[in-house]
C-alpha cells in the first residue's frame, strides 16, 4: 500500500544557489547533498514540519535527452516553469517578509475562494503558489 509521496523533484538553473534560496529564504532545512559519480549530484531540502517529502533539486540534464534537457532550461529562463503549491497561515505578512527578501511576486495577496493566494517565483524561475487557505465549496466558485 503506497501511504504517502516522499520525493518531489524541481528542476533549477543551479544547485547550490536553490539550495540556499529555499534555505536561507523559505525556511526549508537540508536534506541530502551528495554526489554520485561522474558529475551528478543528488540535492534534497526538505520542510522542517514535513520532513518525509523530499524536494530534489535537479539541474537539467540526465536522466533528459538533451532536447528536453534544453526545453526545461528555456521553460526556467521564461519563467514559465511551473514548481508547487505552499501552505501558511499568513499570506499578506509572508509576502511581505518575503518581498523585503528580495523575492519576485508575480501576484500579490488576493481572495480567492478557497483562501488568499499569491504566486512567487524562485530564483530559477519556477512559479510557486503561496495559500492562506479556508473552508470552501464548489458554489463559491459560480
Amino acid at each position: 500500500m503506497i501511504t504517502n509521496i516522499s520525493l518531489f523533484t524541481l528542476y533549477v538553473t543551479d544547485q547550490d544557489d536553490a539550495k540556499k534560496f529555499y534555505c536561507d529564504v523559505m525556511g526549508f532545512v537540508e536534506g541530502t547533498d551528495v554526489s554520485m559519480g561522474e558529475g551528478f549530484r543528488w540535492v534534497t531540502v526538505k520542510h522542517p514540519r514535513q520532513p518525509e517529502l523530499e524536494v530534489t533539486l535537479m539541474v537539467p540534464g540526465p536522466p533528459l535527452n538533451e532536447e528536453m534537457a534544453g526545453a526545461v532550461r528555456r521553460a526556467l529562463a521564461s519563467g514559465s516553469m511551473g514548481g508547487f503549491g505552499l501552505t501558511t497561515d499568513d499570506c499578506r505578512g509572508e509576502y511581505e517578509r518575503l518581498t523585503e527578501l528580495g523575492v519576485e511576486f508575480t501576484q500579490e495577496p488576493s481572495e480567492r475562494p478557497y483562501g488568499i493566494e499569491a504566486v512567487m517565483r524562485d530564483n530559477s524561475g519556477n512559479w510557486l503558489v503561496l495559500v492562506e487557505p479556508r473552508e470552501f465549496s464548489p458554489a463559491d466558485f459560480g
